[in-house]
């Protein structure tokens, strides 16, 4: 029997016992890697858990995590702190207080190694050596993405793709990839059709998904799953080193000061390029940047935030806005978020760049105000006073209606009548009085008499095309 004890005699793993040593004679049923957050839906009896601690950000975070695993009832916690400059102390207390045995993982040591090595120990314990196929799969867990993949798709015979919740096909060993909606969010196996569905773990929000081109997969189609789960993980520190570059770049877009110039050359990118704006109502800015950049992941960008908004500069793309409504038409059925919304600039040179920064802003406005849970509005498809309504604060266009508009919206509030509307259809008739008055089913003298009496109300003259510009901007703040 493989007890938590056996893998501390492995010498090659040199594992380090942390806390726990009155248990290390726990039976080991397998062997378990994530990072997500809270693995309570995914860990079971007997595990051995083995963790980065990419979940873990600030002291607090390891509570939730170890209280899982111990209502689990998990074998062991074996942690690398080669992320986190050491295992962080509150995980070592955290597993005290919940007597989950810690091993300590070296910064050096690959998982791949591990799982392979715990495998092999469970294999010897049933008396049989595990299959040449998983063998194989586990000596690729290092490998990239797209080569962990064909090595998946050969060991299973199946071609294999990898589906982001945003309809995206991160990678695949064949054309036509299944839809990303025939998996049932919170299912460990979905069989659709010809295929299985398996999701991919890991801690992100915005999940992915294996999709086997089998109806009949066994245990190492999860194998592969849990190894593509850390692939992404080592890609995502990749990606984020990578926007360090990036961050003079946001920093002067935000200020209005600093070498814009000089700050977007050392990102890499090729102009023209378009400003990326996505916000989520939740004050969830993880969750916004993460959708941010599932969005922009086929186009060379560069990441970062303005203000409280997750942001990106990507090379122009003319059909990337309608993609990017494409894919997030299917986020909600597996992100839990009340509202996305996103603007995007159109295209622009650095010499323009903060000018396309105020476009996508005002453009994220706009589609604040639209009905719609998930919305994308691209700069060039809003007429410009929509966007210089849009980028003026509420306080300032709550002035300007009330200002302009005053009289009006308290004749109509008191005496029950709609004279707003007819001063909106009349002007957005071009002020042809008989336009406005078929529009309205009116007649042409009723319309003439309603907006005498809504410049007499206004103090101003409506048939004045600078007192139009000025009132329909008005009726456009509210």
């Amino acid at each position: 029997m493989t007890l938590v004890k056996t893998l501390l005699e492995i010498p090659e793993l040199r594992l380090r016992l942390r806390t726990g040593s009155a248990l290390l004679d726990r039976a080991v049923s397998r062997i378990y890697v994530t990072e997500l957050p809270d693995p309570s839906r995914y860990v079971s009896a007997g595990e051995v858990v083995l963790t980065g601690l990419l979940w873990w950000r600030r002291p607090g975070d390891a509570e939730p995590f170890v209280a899982a695993l111990a209502r689990a009832g998990v074998a062991a916690l074996a942690a690398s702190g080669a992320d986190t400059e050491g295992i962080p102390d509150d995980v070592v207390r955290a597993c005290a207080r919940h007597r989950i045995p810690l091993l300590e993982v070296p910064a050096d040591l690959s998982f791949a190694v591990i799982t392979e090595r715990v495998v092999l120990a469970l294999a010897a314990d049933r008396g049989r050596e595990p299959s040449g196929a998983r063998k194989r799969l586990l000596s690729s867990a290092d490998a990239p993405l797209p080569v962990l993949l064909r090595q998946g798709a050969q060991e299973l015979g199946a071609p294999c793709w990898v589906l982001s919740a945003t309809g995206r096909v991160v990678g695949g060993t064949a054309p036509e990839a299944p839809p990303v909606e025939w998996y049932t969010p919170g299912r460990e196996r979905v069989v659709a059709d010809r295929y299985t569905l398996l999701p991919v773990g890991g801690r992100f929000a915005v999940p992915w998904v294996l999709a086997v081109g089998s109806p009949e997969t066994g245990e190492l189609a999860d194998e592969l799953a849990g190894l593509l789960s850390l692939a992404r993980a080592r890609a995502e520190q990749v990606r984020r080193t990578a926007d360090r570059a990036a961050e003079p770049l946001f920093g002067a877009l935000g200020s209005g000061a600093g070498d814009l110039a000089a700050a977007f050359a050392a990102t890499g990118r090729a102009e023209p390029v378009r400003v990326v704006v996505l916000r989520t109502p939740d004050d969830e800015p993880a969750l916004a940047a993460e959708l941010l950049a599932e969005l922009v992941a086929d186009v060379p960008a560069s990441l970062g935030s303005l203000g409280d908004d997750a942001c990106a500069v990507i090379e122009a793309d003319e059909q990337w806005p309608d993609t990017a409504r494409a894919r997030l038409s299917t986020v909600d059925l597996f992100v839990e978020v009340s509202r996305v919304y996103a603007g995007i600039s159109g295209p622009a040179t650095v010499d323009g760049l903060r000018g396309a920064a105020q476009e996508a802003l005002h453009a994220a406005e706009v589609a604040a105000r639209r009905s719609q849970r998930l919305a994308v509005v691209a700069g060039e498809d809003v007429a410009v006073h929509r966007l210089l309504v849009a980028g003026a604060p509420d306080e300032l266009r709550r002035s300007v209606r009330e200002r302009v508009l005053g009289g009006l919206l308290a004749y109509d509030a008191t005496q029950g009548t709609d004279l707003v509307h007819t001063v909106r259809v009349f002007l957005e008739c071009s002020s042809s009085p008989t336009a406005a008055a078929k529009a309205l089913h009116v007649h042409v003298n009723t319309l003439r008499y309603r907006i005498a009496r809504a410049s007499e109300l206004l103090g101003l003259d409506l048939n004045d095309f600078r007192t139009q510009v000025d009132v329909y901007l008005a009726l456009q703040a509210g």
